[in-house]
């Protein structure tokens, strides 16, 4: 346990770990396919047209605000509750197949909660209220990742003490699979699709959710609720019937 007069010091520390991965990996995302190699990926994008100044401004401003959220709920589970929690640092304790294991784990656990807190956002009141400020980007970029309301970016950081306080995760499988997370969430808002032509209609790629997937959840605002999968999408039948038409008129210029 840190020492308690210490705590400040772990806010400022955790919420620059989080700060930074947010703006080195969007900053990359950004450089790449908006401004140095933006004719050369255009084709690649979902929606002809960029965003506004005024929208990345925006996404930015709550997106620390997100940032501060994440830092103190992080705060509590590894300054004041970390003894508490499942998470654990001796490797050798469960082994590596544990540790693949709680990776795929994590995944489906976080996939989940996802859905389903976001379906609970599109509830009118909630959606009008909260949900509102994310999709206020409907055409979204890589600083769309973060941009929550604040009552939405707390329920967004629950998922840090889920996954805690279930089964064992170590504490690296822990940091990276939270470095993974804001990876594939500024793919997801990237506005460009990464994945082949034709990858949506395979065996593996029918499951996974793409950029193209949730572009049209900001351009439409229902439907195509999953974060990693869409495993619950296409149980539900909240999969969007523009899907596969929209994926493959993106990457219909495929060479």
């Amino acid at each position: 346990m840190i020492k308690s007069d210490n705590f400040l010091d772990y806010w400022l520390n955790g919420g620059f770990v989080i700060l930074s991965r947010y703006l080195l990996t969007a900053s990359i995302a950004f450089l790449l396919f908006y401004i140095l190699f933006k004719k050369q990926f255009w084709f690649r994008k979902i929606q002809k047209k960029l965003p506004k100044l005024k929208d990345y401004q925006r996404d930015i401003g709550y997106s620390l605000i997100s940032i501060s959220i994440f830092a103190t709920v992080s705060l509590i589970i590894f300054f004041y509750l970390i003894s508490y929690t499942n998470i654990y640092f001796d490797f050798n304790k469960y082994g590596i197949g544990y540790y693949v294991f709680s990776w795929i784990w994590m995944l489906f656990i976080h996939d989940t909660y996802f859905y389903w807190m976001h379906r609970m956002m599109h509830h009118p009141k909630l959606y009008r209220k909260v949900h509102l400020i994310h999709h206020k980007s409907t055409n979204p970029s890589p600083w769309t990742a973060y941009a929550f309301h604040p009552l939405e970016g707390f329920l967004e950081a629950l998922i840090a003490p889920i996954i805690a306080f279930s089964l064992p995760v170590h504490i690296s499988a822990f940091g990276f699979f939270f470095l993974f997370q804001i990876i594939y969430n500024v793919y997801g808002h990237l506005g460009f699709e990464l994945y082949p032509k034709g990858f949506h209609k395979t065996i593996v790629g029918k499951w996974i959710n793409t950029s193209v997937s949730h572009n049209l959840h900001h351009k439409r605002f229902n439907g195509n609720y999953g974060l990693y999968f869409l495993f619950w999408d296409r149980i539900m039948g909240t999969i969007r019937e523009d899907y596969d038409t929209t994926f493959e008129k993106t990457t219909a210029s495929e060479n």
